[in-house]
């Protein structure tokens, strides 16, 4: 197992990060592997994507994972980086019990803050269809302090994650429940929008005047340049399934290839390299630990 740093260390710098005037940036990961790209990437947080894990398992995003699967990705994840992972905890997989139950288990592989977003079970993908029914506001706020409650670590960070928008209920109401989800207990407010551009945003973020911080995915405002962002004093953007789409795109051209040519010459120099890989994973830790632990061979004995 690859050493890292204490837990402590890694919880702290994601409260941190979240609460600092800097603009800070999570990137997807969806597994062990990603995770370490990302964070040898030179990323300092990581996004535990709800959309990412579910498609990397060969579900829908639409609560066909169940909590547990998500669980075990996020243990892998969490153990194979040195840095703090945010996990998208849709919307608790169920009631205040369900929710406190996710939080806890997860806190205890390894993440340093869970996302739950204010949909009723099972939620379905932000950006499919116009069915996005929404938690009402009392019982969602009993979700965040059940979640506080079971999890009363100061440095495990509860982000209540706005689907108003999404829904088309408009700014009011959105700022009618960052409210009471701040009085419940969340740390921090991420507020989605569908639009291709970030007005919606703005708008809210202006009204808003940073009672907590904010939280962005621009998954669909892609364009709006990170400047506006800064000066919106936003606090966090989570770039949200990128690997994971990146990683469709490449394998669909390999196999494409590989199938078109019956050969694997031709793309050998443009895929990673198995040193690569096998520096990723920190392989040669595993090669001096055999050599610290293993008995020596017969043959090896001079």
């Amino acid at each position: 197992m690859v050493e890292r740093q204490s837990g402590a260390q890694t919880r702290e710098s994601l409260r941190r990060m979240i609460a600092s005037s800097e603009l800070a940036f999570a990137m997807e990961a969806h597994d062990g592997l990603s995770a370490a790209i990302a964070e040898r990437a030179g990323f300092k947080a990581l996004w535990a994507s709800g959309l990412s894990i579910s498609s990397s398992l060969g579900y829908r995003d639409a609560n066909e994972a169940s909590w547990s699967q998500l669980v075990d990705v996020v243990e892998r994840i969490s153990d194979t980086v040195d840095i703090p992972v945010l996990v998208d905890g849709d919307s608790g997989f169920g009631n205040f019990n369900n929710a406190r139950l996710v939080a806890r288990k997860l806190r205890q592989h390894g993440a340093s803050g869970i996302c739950l977003e204010d949909t009723a079970f099972p939620k379905m993908n932000s950006f499919i269809g116009d069915r996005h029914p929404l938690a009402d506001i009392p019982e969602f706020c009993g979700r965040l302090k059940a979640v506080k409650d079971q999890v009363p670590d100061a440095e495990f960070v509860l982000v209540a994650r706005i689907e108003a928008l999404i829904a088309g209920r408009g700014e009011d109401e959105a700022l009618a429940r960052a409210q009471a989800y701040a009085e419940a207990g969340a740390d921090a407010i991420l507020i989605h929008s569908r639009k291709s551009n970030a007005e919606q945003i703005f708008a809210f973020t202006r009204a808003w005047q940073n009672h907590l911080p904010v939280v962005i995915v621009p998954t669909k405002y892609y364009r709006t340049p990170v400047s506006a962002y800064r000066a919106a004093g936003i606090s966090t953007v989570i770039w949200a399934n990128h690997n994971m789409r990146a990683a469709i795109s490449a394998m669909r051209q390999v196999c494409d290839r590989i199938l078109r040519e019956e050969s694997i010459a031709g793309i050998e120099d443009e895929v990673a390299t198995l040193d690569e890989l096998f520096d990723l994973l920190n392989y040669q830790e595993l090669s001096a630990a055999e050599e610290k632990y293993l008995p020596q061979t017969a043959t090896s004995v001079r």
